[in-house]
């Protein structure tokens, strides 16, 4: 039997080397620039003066007798007033003394109880508490009010992205090969 003569192959493979470090991010956003204003709030507030009034001339009236054209009018309306109640005494005396037949009704009964001055007219006004009056007059305050304002300014600010690449090396470690070894030749055949 023959051998049939052998060739034997050996092959190795390529190994191939990653050395690869990730890269980096770099970000940083500064902050936001803000800007606030604000208008103060303004209250106004503007009072009125009170008024006071004090009617004292009832009172004057009362103590002195007033004006002279208000005392004068007492004067002359109490004398017409003293004149008739004397006109009425007087008529009633008449009467009495042609009545003189009556008992009682002597001349010196009817003139003789008729001694007494009459009273001059009073030139003064009744006295009372409510001789003065008084009147206070008050207005409500203006108020005013204006709100306050705000304004609010904000600038925001861009992120800043930085990007570091990391290293990518890629190598052959061992290249692939293949040996043949042919079988060896017997020459003696």
């Amino acid at each position: 039997m023959k051998i049939l003569p052998v060739v034997q192959i050996q092959t190795t493979p390529s190994i191939l080397n990653i050395d690869a470090d990730p890269g980096k991010y770099s970000i940083r956003q500064p902050k936001a620039d803000v800007q606030l204003q604000t208008k103060p709030a303004k209250l106004t507030v503007q009072s009125h003066p009170i008024e006071l009034n004090v009617d004292q001339s009832q009172a004057f009236a009362a103590y002195t007798g007033g004006n002279m054209i208000d005392m004068n009018a007492r004067i002359y309306s109490g004398i017409q007033q003293n004149f008739l109640q004397n006109l009425a005494a007087r008529v009633e005396q008449g009467n009495q003394l042609a009545a003189i037949h009556k008992p009682g009704n002597t001349i010196a009964n009817i003139v003789g109880s008729d001694w007494m001055p009459q009273p001059f007219p009073e030139t003064r006004t009744p006295a009372s508490f409510d001789n003065v009056e008084i009147r206070i007059n008050t207005r409500p305050p203006d108020i005013s009010y204006d709100p306050a304002v705000s304004e609010l300014n904000v600038t925001v600010n861009k992120p800043e992205i930085e990007y570091q690449r990391g290293k990518l090396d890629i190598y052959v470690k061992q290249y692939a090969s293949v040996k043949y070894t042919p079988p060896a030749i017997d020459m003696a055949l």
